[in-house]
């Protein structure tokens, strides 16, 4: 289903070739998936531990060479005016795709924290608004979690669902809602994570068990954002870009998929703290911490060992594991919520909702949404074709957001259990 494309003015044609240059130019890299490690290491690992044989994975990554490809992201950055809101979004573009370029070069070695630092951030940087860091974040989540296992404990969701069960659960209510696509949902013996997501396909591992909130999780993060954003990109007319997730979008993706988990329900303090741990795990390795001291301090908080291995090796993708470096992605996830949720309430204090429908359109990151405005209005840019259901019930998330405004002026710390009696 093609969106219907307007005449283009000279300008918007350089930038609209510009963008398709730089599309084809980082054809193939794929980030995530080269440095990803073969499931068959968590299966020896885990079974070597099981015979008393703690040992360090052997990970070997491909050579990577793509001079080539920076040189054509530098030609092409080089034809951009940086004031123009297409310049400096095909030039942010270019630069995040060319620094992707040198991690892939560096991988296996303590070069690639920088490139991953400037790609994703660090665990010590601050939160929006100056405010505390990421660890300061990760800290608190941590605490109360482990403040209501015991509360929790026995309303916990069990992870009783087969993937083959869920695979057909998905599969019906996918072929429901993305009427103009097809998302096909297979199961995969070789998956670490339990599960994964594309643009046109979600895979569950085969022999992994979920439970609803991992439901609830795969179809509001997985299908109705990752998933909806890249089909939207590619009913963009012009800026096919928007239909890859470029490094420099990860945070506000991963943010809004975690806030519409958020907003939905379908997040739980568990997944709050998991999400925490690989940031505090993230600092570890940065300080000096190996792949076995991360994997330990995953199972003393109390995850499987599977789960342990899962979490750790994303701490160390594409990182040597004797400690000192990291591939620091999942610092983003808490950066991004947090953002996303003040973007959200800044487009309603402003009277700028629309702003966050249009966030929907492509993968874009928080400052294109702004900037890209008046290229929806005159139609060089498509609206979202599709939209997630929460996002639909407008007057639901503006009175939550008004809610959320006021809210965040009610300092606890100022508050008795008295304050809260209404009458005698």
């Amino acid at each position: 289903m093609d969106a219907k494309a307007p005449p283009l003015t000279p300008e918007l044609a350089h930038y609209a070739t510009l963008d398709a240059r730089m599309v084809t130019a980082v054809r193939g890299i794929e980030l995530l998936a080269t440095v990803s490690w073969p499931a068959q290491e968590q299966t020896d690992f885990l079974a070597a531990r099981e015979r008393g044989n703690l040992r360090m994975p052997q990970i070997k990554y491909p050579a990577q060479q793509h001079a080539p490809v920076r040189i054509e992201l530098d030609a092409i950055r080089a034809e951009t005016d940086p004031n123009h809101p297409l310049g400096a979004y095909i030039g942010r573009t270019c630069e995040s795709w060319r620094v992707a370029t040198l991690l892939l070069e560096a991988l296996g070695t303590p070069d690639i924290t920088e490139h991953s630092i400037r790609l994703f951030g660090r665990p010590g940087d601050r939160l929006p608004g100056d405010g505390p860091t990421n660890i300061d974040a990760a800290q608190h989540f941590i605490a109360i979690a482990d403040e209501l296992d015991r509360e929790l404990a026995t309303t916990s969701m069990p992870e009783d669902i087969p993937a083959e069960v869920l695979q057909v659960d998905l599969q019906a209510k996918l072929d429901a809602f993305f009427v103009h696509h097809k998302i096909s949902v297979v199961l995969d013996p070789c998956l670490i994570a339990k599960a994964a997501a594309g643009p046109t396909r979600i895979r569950l591992r085969t022999a992994a068990a979920f439970s609803e909130y991992d439901r609830q999780q795969l179809l509001e993060h997985e299908a109705f954002v990752h998933s909806l954003t890249a089909l939207n990109g590619r009913e963009q007319p012009y800026m096919k870009s928007l239909a890859r997730s470029s490094p420099r979008v990860t945070a506000t993706q991963e943010g809004l998929a975690t806030f519409a988990e958020q907003i939905t329900g379908a997040i739980d303090i568990t997944r709050m703290k998991r999400i925490s741990l690989r940031i505090i795990a993230i600092d570890m390795a940065l300080g000096g911490a190996n792949f076995l001291d991360v994997f330990d301090f995953f199972s003393s908080a109390g995850q499987s060992p599977t789960d342990s291995f899962t979490s750790a090796q994303r701490v160390f993708r594409g990182a040597p594991l004797g400690g000192g470096a990291a591939f620091t992605k999942d610092t983003v996830y808490l950066h991004g919520l947090l953002s996303v949720h003040t973007f959200f309430r800044w487009a309603l204090r402003n009277r700028r909702l629309a702003l966050c429908r249009l966030l929907f359109a492509g993968k874009m990151a928080l400052q294109d949404v702004i900037a890209f405005e008046p290229l929806y209005e005159d139609g060089f840019l498509a609206p979202p074709l599709y939209i997630p259901p929460w996002v639909q019930r407008a007057n639901g998330l503006a009175g939550m957001l008004a809610f959320s405004l006021f809210a965040n002026k009610i300092r606890l710390d100022n508050v008795e259990v008295g304050d809260l009696v209404l009458g005698l």
